[in-house]
């Protein structure tokens, strides 16, 4: 394989990678599962194309005296490496193995994949600039023939080679963690037991303050009426328990009992306009979460969980319950609904 036929290598894996881990955010129907499986097909294919690059370019570089490429070069490489060496040890570890960072405290492996990741994408660029972004586009020779020329069967051995590597790899981290009795849902979560799920913020930053006295849930927007509702009038409302799995972006998942009022319920009193297409939920600490009307019916205000009252920590006075979502949008501390 050629180094331009390599870089392009690199950057579709590298496009592919972010496009489906970003996907897997706010994938948490089963139906999703193949978009979990590929992204961990292509992160073996990926840390495999990334340990050929580095050992044919290190050493021209170092030769050329190129201390700059270098530099930048080996951190994108040590990068996306240690990004995907993290997801792997997640997936074999059979637990929910953390790491305790300064000024952050604890935070998983699985959440230092997705921040290391972050982090690459604009290393990435740097390294790409100026010299290397003709090699991610076609050039005016770039016709039937040469895709032909590509498309030999040298390239389609190196591709399947490299699929048959990195599904052997993922195989065996699946194998090390079911030896160990891991338990995993289809996102690559771990089953959590117990009434109550743990305490998380997104950066580890603390849980806002919020005096129950004075909370109100602002109701806004294309509604016939803007209302406030305190918490003894949202349950006034009529409370009911709804089943659902909270699926968290850090790496657990816990199937919970949550009690409170349905978002339906709270439209309802406001008098959403009949062209009211889209509902947005706000937390008090910026957070958003939208989706369309119509799945409003389906939307928990919840109060509290486990059969006791929500924590703070775990969103009170009042957090969002979406089933078949992942925790991205159980926007906690809510403030605000808003209709558009």
């Amino acid at each position: 394989m050629t180094n331009a036929a390599l870089d392009r290598l690199l950057a579709v894996l590298v496009v592919a990678m972010a496009a489906t881990g970003l996907m897997t955010l706010r994938a948490g129907t089963p139906d999703a599962g193949w978009l979990f499986t590929l992204h961990d097909v292509l992160a073996g294919a990926l840390l495999l194309t990334v340990v050929v690059k580095a050992t044919r370019s290190a050493p021209k570089a170092a030769g050329r005296r190129r201390w700059g490429r270098l530099v930048v070069g080996l951190a994108v490489a040590l990068l996306a490496s240690a990004s995907i060496v993290a997801g792997y040890a997640w997936v074999a570890s059979g637990s929910i193995p953390a790491i305790d960072l300064p000024a952050i405290g604890s935070v998983t492996v699985l959440t230092l994949h997705v921040w290391i990741g972050i982090v690459l994408l604009p290393v990435l660029v740097i390294h790409l600039m100026p010299r290397r972004w003709h090699l991610l586009r076609p050039g005016r020779s770039f016709t039937g023939d040469a895709v032909a020329r590509l498309v030999t069967r040298r390239s389609l051995l190196s591709g399947l080679s490299l699929l048959a590597v990195s599904m052997t790899t993922l195989a065996g981290a699946e194998l090390l963690d079911r030896a160990r009795g891991g338990r995993r849902r289809f996102t690559g979560s771990r089953w959590l037991s117990g009434g109550q799920p743990p305490p998380t913020t997104f950066f580890g930053e603390p849980a806002p303050t919020i005096g129950l006295d004075g909370w109100r849930l602002r109701v806004t927007g294309r509604v016939g009426r803007a209302t406030e509702l305190a918490l003894a009038d949202l349950r006034a409302l009529g409370e009911r328990d709804l089943q659902a799995t909270l699926d968290c972006t850090s790496g657990w998942a816990l199937a919970a009992t949550w009690r409170g009022v349905t978002l339906e319920s709270v439209l309802k009193i406001a008098h959403v306009g009949p062209d009211a297409a889209t509902v947005e939920v706000r937390s008090v600490t910026g957070w958003t979460s939208s989706f369309p009307i119509s799945e409003v019916p389906g939307l928990l205000l919840a109060t509290g969980v486990g059969g006791k009252m929500l924590p703070s920590e775990n969103g009170a006075p009042c957090r969002l319950v979406v089933p078949d979502r992942r925790g991205l949008d159980w926007v906690k501390w809510i403030a605000e609904v808003h209709v558009t």
